[in-house]
């Protein structure tokens, strides 16, 4: 390992506890590098506008610093165990081809405001993915919905309730991933704070241009307070988890409704076989393995914002226990991104079993539309309710689904779809 940015003479290191405190986070920091790098630039701009280092100086690191990104990219340079994370990587780098230049880069900032920066604009694209992926799924689902509606059986309790359709079911999703989208930018939008030159939570004994490495790293503002900066550490996070959490409660109900309506008991939706896999005993055997495993992936998501959550069981100021949010972090995010990325291929080639659905539509099912018939035409509610109950097995004599989906013309109804504010709602997003 090179030598540690903390080492002090005297003080010895062991080769064990080293390990256990740098655990996995030279390797995690490889998602955080190129941010970091990005970070370091604007500070070391920061650093030559008080006057602590040369312009000079800050051309030369910045181009060191283009060149590390370049290299990293390139695979020519390995974040790996020689470091003890992604920060002393980068002085260490800056130090062997600039000397004394490279020793300064740190001046004014800690590894706590670095690991914030890094992670916040980390956070900042991840959100944007979340936002496209929603947006993206909605519009399938706005896209499928507008297609001739298909009668499909609705239900309560997993009972055969009502006439419903499959424009109200892409619908309904329609809908939700518009909000999860929206919701994903009003995340964005909170946690576009910016920490660096908070140091360590106190600040530092420098007119740090603060101003400046908001508006260079693409900041809407500043976190002002260095305490706060450091109490915002896992509550953004959090926040961040919570909002993809909410797209894959979403596309774990929907995966649940593919789960039943691909097996041979109802036999509504057939998958594209690139979302199948083999049995590995059962010759006839396709399982719809991908559908499963997206109902799986919300237990990720939420398991990775459980364990930020418990970590946080801290008192003001930097603590160490921190280092673990990287992993959770890391796997919460992009595998709930991974999964949400899946699905509008999946929504746009599944298929409907017309005949299959249609054979499902069952006469008690028009109950509710006889007894609110009844309703308007003067019975009270609850008279009419009890006799349609009463004649609940004759209750389709004469009926059709589409006639059903027809009658409906409540907001949002099988007949009042509103499709186009739908996809008002989801236009502003683009304006």
């Amino acid at each position: 390992m090179t030598d540690l940015l903390w080492q002090k003479a005297g003080v010895a290191t062991n080769a064990k506890i080293m390990k256990f405190l740098a655990g996995d986070d030279v390797l995690l920091d490889r998602e955080f590098f190129l941010h970091d790098i990005t970070a370091s630039k604007a500070h070391v701009e920061g650093l030559a506008k008080i006057g602590v280092i040369s312009a000079q100086e800050m051309q030369d690191l910045k181009r060191e610093l283009d060149a590390l990104a370049a290299d990293f990219r390139a695979g020519s340079f390995v974040l790996d165990e020689r470091y003890e994370d992604g920060h002393s990587a980068i002085e260490a780098r800056l130090t062997e081809r600039l000397g004394d230049a490279g020793r300064r880069v740190h001046t004014g900032r800690s590894r706590n405001d670095q690991i914030l920066v890094a992670t916040r604009l980390w956070l900042k694209e991840k959100l944007a993915e979340l936002e496209s992926h929603c947006r993206t799924i909605a519009a399938v689902c706005l896209q499928r919905a507008a297609e001739p509606a298909l009668p499909l059986p609705g239900y309560t309790h997993l009972q055969r309730a009502v006439v419903s359709s499959t424009a109200m079911w892409f619908a309904g999703f329609a809908e939700g991933f518009v909000d999860n989208a929206w919701r994903a930018r009003q995340t964005a939008a909170w946690v576009d704070a910016n920490p660096l030159g908070t140091a360590a939570g106190y600040g530092v004994n420098l007119p740090l241009d603060r101003a400046h490495t908001t508006q260079a790293l693409g900041f809407s503002r500043m976190q002002i307070s260095p305490i706060y900066a450091q109490l915002s550490r896992g509550k953004f996070e959090m926040a961040v988890m919570e909002s993809i959490g909410s797209a894959m409660l979403d596309a774990r109900r929907l995966a649940w409704d593919l789960s039943l309506f691909t097996t041979a008991e109802f036999n509504f939706v057939a998958l594209p076989s690139e979302y199948t896999t083999g049995s590995s005993i059962m010759p006839n055997k396709r399982n719809p393995d991908v559908v499963e495993l997206l109902r799986a992936s919300y237990a990720t998501v939420a398991a990775a914002r459980c364990e930020i959550e418990q970590l946080l069981s801290l008192p003001s100021g930097y603590q160490r226990d921190l280092q673990f949010s990287k992993g959770s972090l890391f796997h919460g995010v992009t595998h709930g991104l991974a999964a949400l990325e899946l699905l509008p291929d999946l929504l746009a080639r599944m298929q409907w079993n017309e005949a299959a659905m249609r054979a499902a539509i069952e006469p008690a099912m028009y109950a509710t539309d006889v007894a609110i018939e009844q309703a308007a035409a003067g019975v009270p509610f609850r008279d009419a309710y009890r006799a349609a109950a009463e004649a609940a097995a004759a209750a389709g004599q004469g009926r059709t689904p589409e006639a059903s989906l027809a009658a409906r013309t409540s907001p949002g109804a099988g007949n009042g779809l509103q499709l186009d504010v739908l996809q008002q709602r989801l236009a502003q997003l683009s304006a």
